[in-house]
């Protein structure tokens, strides 16, 4: 059986973006996905856009996960979006707490994506299965290592089914996570996620922003290649392939890719593994 793959896009913000993310979406639905997640905004700032985006995947005959935060948000505002995709036909929700916009306030009636992943399983009970994050080099605005695993020990007992972690170039450090998972008697899958290289100034700055390491090898011979695209490009395919290589030895469950909205890295990718 081949190893289940799922996929990641962001709600596109104009309508040549919407183009271009539907003509790429159907280049990657040649991957079989089990599903396509899409992100959300901060503070709900874009759900229109995020529920429009699963709606056409829905519509293409591949299940959709939306995903679903909860920073400034109240109980009813939850209550009714939750109404809202039931509805649509989705059955799968990636459950986070997301980040505050600039110059908002903490505000509403969740703290923490348990709080929401506990409220979404009392309001909906099995309706919906539910993916939530995880952290293996520790969330940014974790107190400690211990309390990142904490953390994501109370969504698992809260009621989710299944993790994706953000993304990572060390193998060692989702390894390590799983086992420490498994120690806390937490047996819910946990998917890899994978990020292409494609562009390094774009990485460097993403990575910089959520807390996901680049092993210093990785970034000074990124940095070394300048503005040559196709060094990059070839470099980073290499690199990512030997880590997808390395965990599917390792026995992961799946493996989820964040697409920035592109076809080709990811196909590349999917096809130096077998995949396609």
């Amino acid at each position: 059986m081949m190893l289940p793959i799922s996929l990641e896009f962001f709600p596109p913000k104009t309508p040549d973006g919407a183009d271009k993310l539907r003509a790429a979406r159907k280049q990657l639905y040649a991957l079989k996905p089990e599903f396509c997640s899409v992100t959300y905004g901060a503070g709900g700032s874009t759900h229109a856009g995020t529920f429009t985006t699963v709606g056409e995947i829905l519509a293409e005959g591949v299940d959709a996960a939306s995903h679903f935060s909860c920073i400034g948000a109240t109980r009813a505002k939850v209550r009714d979006q939750l109404a809202q995709l039931k509805a649509m036909g989705v059955k799968r929700l990636v459950a986070l707490r997301g980040d505050l916009p600039s110059g908002y306030g903490i505000g509403g009636e969740f703290q923490y994506a348990s709080d929401l992943v506990e409220f979404i399983r009392a309001e909906t009970g099995d309706a919906f299965r539910i993916e939530v994050a995880c952290y293996p080099e520790t969330h940014p605005q974790a107190k400690s290592p211990q309390a990142d695993l904490q953390a994501f020990a109370a969504k698992v007992r809260a009621g989710a089914d299944s993790a994706i972690t953000q993304y990572f170039y060390n193998a060692d450090s989702h390894f390590r996570f799983v086992d420490e998972v498994r120690k806390l008697g937490l047996e819910i899958p946990v998917v890899p996620g994978i990020m292409p290289i494609t562009n390094s100034s774009q990485l460097l700055r993403f990575s910089d922003a959520c807390g996901a390491e680049i092993p210093r090898w990785i970034r000074l011979r990124l940095q070394s290649y300048g503005d040559d695209a196709a060094s990059i490009k070839a470099f980073g395919q290499e690199v990512v392939s030997n880590l997808c290589e390395r965990l599917i030895r390792g026995g992961v469950p799946g493996i989820h890719f964040y697409t920035m909205n592109q076809a080709k890295a990811t196909m590349d990718l999917c096809e130096a593994l077998g995949r396609c």
